[in-house]
């Protein structure tokens, strides 16, 4: 896996476990959301000082931003945003 793959997968993977908001995430280390989606998609190169502020706000070391996911492991899901979904059995017609 390339190195900005590793950070778009382990900045995604750690902010989820931790259950903080992409929105947030942003927000708190001073840069645009979209900015913080794109990083996530693999679409942006982060600076150093950026990735300093992110681990930070995570609470990590950078260094834990390079760490290879297992074989096998699954892509880091996605927070829900905003009202959940009505059932479509309960909706009315």
């Amino acid at each position: 896996m390339k190195a900005r793959a590793l950070v778009a997968w382990n900045v995604r993977r750690i902010r989820v476990d931790r259950g903080i908001p992409q929105e947030r995430l942003a927000y708190d280390t001073r840069t645009d959301r979209s900015y913080m989606g794109r990083i996530e998609q693999q679409s942006a190169n982060p600076t150093i000082d950026l990735l300093d502020r992110i681990a930070a706000r995570l609470d990590v070391h950078v260094s834990e931003f390079f760490i290879q996911p297992p074989k096998g492991a699954t892509a880091p899901k996605i927070l829900r945003k905003g009202r959940k979904p009505v059932p479509l059995r309960s909706r009315k017609k």
